[in-house]
């Protein structure tokens, strides 16, 4: 197999174009502060310096909050109590973030330092029906920059004409079972969408 080095990739795709060189900054000006607030999901990727993590996070509009213009707030709601993400952080604090609003094609990334805070306080700010969430991460930003919007366009992400009308993998505790071989209480897809309603917050 012939080994790529940094020098044959460049010659692969070609320079970098000036504009997109140019566009990282390191603290959340106007732009990157009103996407924040338009934005109601982030995927969040951790690492503990050998492994990898993917989280999905998810509110309405404004549930991260910009502390400051280097920092961002993101509270930690329910889930299911693996914490990959969080344990990543202790052990090896950098982060990436990529932001996206619904109907909107470009994304904004954000990489930095992370910190988990369970400060009563802090998480308090975040409470949404009576509920704050357990620990609430804080961002200090070192890179954020927009993102094009080709890749949601190719994948038809934001057009519902392009969306299955039917489910088409099987239920969440479908595949549960199959992948532990633990018994599950249904595996009917309707089970999963109430219980994901009573323990959304």
């Amino acid at each position: 197999m012939q080994i790529l080095t940094p020098e044959k990739l460049r010659r692969i795709y070609g320079d970098v174009s000036p504009h997109a060189a140019a566009k990282a900054i390191s603290h959340f000006d106007k732009h990157c502060r009103q996407f924040i607030e338009h934005s109601t999901f982030l995927v969040l990727a951790t690492s503990d310096g050998a492994n990898l993590d993917v989280s999905p996070k998810g509110d309405p509009a404004g549930f991260v909050k910009i502390e400051n213009e280097k920092t961002l707030l993101i509270p930690d709601r329910p889930g299911n109590n693996r914490i990959d993400g969080l344990l990543n952080i202790l052990a090896h604090p950098k982060v990436a973030i990529c932001f996206m609003i619904p109907s909107v094609t470009e994304t904004l990334r954000v990489n930095g330092i992370a910190e988990i805070s369970d400060n009563p306080n802090l998480c308090d700010e975040f409470k949404v029906n009576g509920r704050s969430p357990k620990t609430v991460l804080r961002v200090t930003a070192e890179e954020i920059f927009t993102h094009c919007g080709k890749a949601p366009m190719r994948a038809g992400l934001w057009r519902p004409e392009t969306w299955p009308t039917d489910r088409p993998i099987p239920s969440l505790y479908e595949m549960i079972q199959d992948h532990s071989k633990i018994e599950v209480a249904s595996t009917e897809q309707s089970y999963a969408e109430r219980r994901y309603r009573e323990t959304l917050y």
